[in-house]
């Protein structure tokens, strides 16, 4: 694949650093998809914050990357990890990340596609994607939330997209899950309030060179009868003001960012960062 959909190595200068004294180690943050791209990049932005960061993720392999990541660039916090699968382990992930600290900070990450027409979209892989991308990330919040109460602070922060504003075919069960976890965000914000400092926000952008959007390059240029390159340059950038898509960094930025006290009117909003896709045209 050209380096035009590749994602940079991440070090510890593409990390946004902030002052804030809820970024300690005795906080937790729970990241989920943490074995690749924009996951893996969150669980090590955070943990340059100084957060104590427990990444989960079905690939334990990939877990054992992020670790061995998190060791080489040295990060001012820790990175502990929890294999578990999201539609089956979540109490026991959250409990996993409680014997760490205090679970302070949640990013919903993880995420699948597929690319189908609705007609011939398999249903069997709809409701998988569904449970992780959308039930997870609620029954997260849910074990999550009391937690964050009985702090007296928390924040959840949703990976959404660009697709959960402004969708394209062949993606049905994903356009579903984006506009879904944008209204989970909003529904923490409308629950939210009285004597604990809980917040929700959600970020959203447009394509990001991970392999989630790598993968699917072939997928969608045999669907649309295209080539590769095509697919990148009008499918993907076609209508964004911008020639090269984001990097994982850049998006675990806006998760540090969305956690921090900088943000602390960000409740219930989308963080969209989509290169003008949505609400430009030529």
């Amino acid at each position: 694949m050209s380096d035009e959909v590749t994602a940079p190595e991440l070090s510890t200068e593409d990390a946004l650093v902030l002052d804030d004294d809820r970024f300690a180690p005795e906080n937790v943050a729970l990241v989920t998809g943490a074995a690749s791209g924009i996951g893996r990049a969150t669980a090590l932005v955070l943990a340059e914050n100084g957060l104590t960061v427990v990444g989960t993720d079905v690939d334990e392999e990939g877990l054992a990357a992020t670790r061995r990541k998190a060791a080489d660039l040295g990060v001012a916090g820790t990175v502990e990890t929890v294999a578990g699968d999201l539609r089956e382990d979540v109490p026991e992930i959250v409990s996993a990340a409680a014997t760490h600290g205090d679970v302070a900070f949640l990013a919903n990450v993880a995420g699948m596609q597929h690319i189908d027409p609705i007609e011939e979209f398999p249903m069997e892989t709809y409701d998988r994607m569904q449970a992780v991308m959308v039930r997870a990330p609620v029954q997260l919040a849910k074990e999550c939330l009391p937690r964050m109460r009985e702090n007296g602070f928390g924040c959840v922060g949703n990976m959404a997209s660009v697709h959960g504003h402004y969708v394209t075919g062949d993606k049905v069960a994903y356009n579903v899950a984006k506009f879904g976890l944008r209204g989970l965000t909003q529904s923490i914000a409308a629950e939210s309030g009285g004597d604990a400092d809980v917040r929700a926000f959600s970020v959203s952008t447009g394509y990001v060179k991970t392999p989630l959007v790598t993968d699917q390059i072939p997928d969608t240029a045999e669907q649309r009868g295209i080539s590769v390159q095509e697919v990148v340059e009008d499918v993907m950038l076609g209508q964004s003001r911008t020639t090269e898509m984001m990097t994982p960094a850049e998006v675990a930025n806006l998760f540090a960012f969305g956690f921090s006290k900088h943000a602390s009117h960000l409740n219930g909003g989308d963080l969209r960062f989509d290169d003008g896709m949505s609400l430009t045209y030529e």
